[in-house]
């Protein structure tokens, strides 16, 4: 068993490079988000505990999300090879991450920053537009509709999120820096951490990191 972690501001494409990885490498895609609402929905006692804070507008603590993980790799085989998608966020849960992976012989080996220059990240994000009927996702511009404001699928309204719109944008980029500048420097004294150019197609992006995947 071993990890890989994937990080990447908002609008650098983790999710579309993560499941590219897992159709071509075989990961085990752990989205922390998706555990917590599957968790939430089935009504585990982990995932009402989640729920609790989820319904005061307060922040998962961090224990009870590496509780959520810690029931997913246990469910799962021995030989499973996890891929992590925008967790952890800071140095206490990459801490406690690596403690957990110890309990079952494991650790991270490779963290791939996905480096996508800020311009790229605003136009990316600014330029989405969701479709409020089916969740279908276009771009103004690399993914545009047949006809402006018309979904293609079902033909409900396209529509700009209010934290797609840029200044908003800018602000989450800015957040985002600050509080992963410490973490990236953790996992590069670590030796364990690569600089991925993700500003390109997705197919390139997911080449550069499957020529730097550590052996299984």
């Amino acid at each position: 068993m071993d990890a890989i972690i994937l990080l990447g501001a908002p609008g650098a494409g983790k999710g579309t490079v993560a499941g590219a990885l897992v159709k071509a490498e075989r990961f085990v895609h752990v989205s922390t988000g998706d555990m917590l609402r599957e968790a939430v929905k089935a009504g585990s006692p982990v995932g009402r505990e989640a729920r609790g804070y989820m319904e005061k507008g307060e922040l998962v603590p961090d224990a009870v999300i590496l509780r959520i993980v810690r029931e997913r790799i246990a469910a799962g085989p021995a030989t499973a090879r996890y891929l992590f998608d925008g967790f952890p966020r800071t140095i206490a849960q990459a801490d406690g991450l690596e403690a957990l992976l110890a309990e079952f012989g494991a650790q991270v080996r490779a963290v791939f920053r996905l480096d996508v220059p800020r311009e790229v990240l605003i136009d990316r994000l600014a330029g989405r537009r969701i479709c409020t009927a089916c969740g279908a996702v276009y771009h103004v511009r690399n993914i545009p509709t047949r006809v402006e404001g018309v979904c293609d699928r079902c033909g409900g309204p396209t529509v700009q999120r209010p934290d797609d719109r840029e200044a908003t944008v800018a602000n989450r980029l800015d957040v985002y820096r600050k509080q992963t500048e410490s973490l990236i420097a953790y996992y590069r004294e670590r030796g364990v951490l690569f600089d991925i150019a993700a500003a390109g197609a997705k197919d390139e992006t997911t080449r550069r990191i499957v020529e730097r995947l550590p052996a299984a």
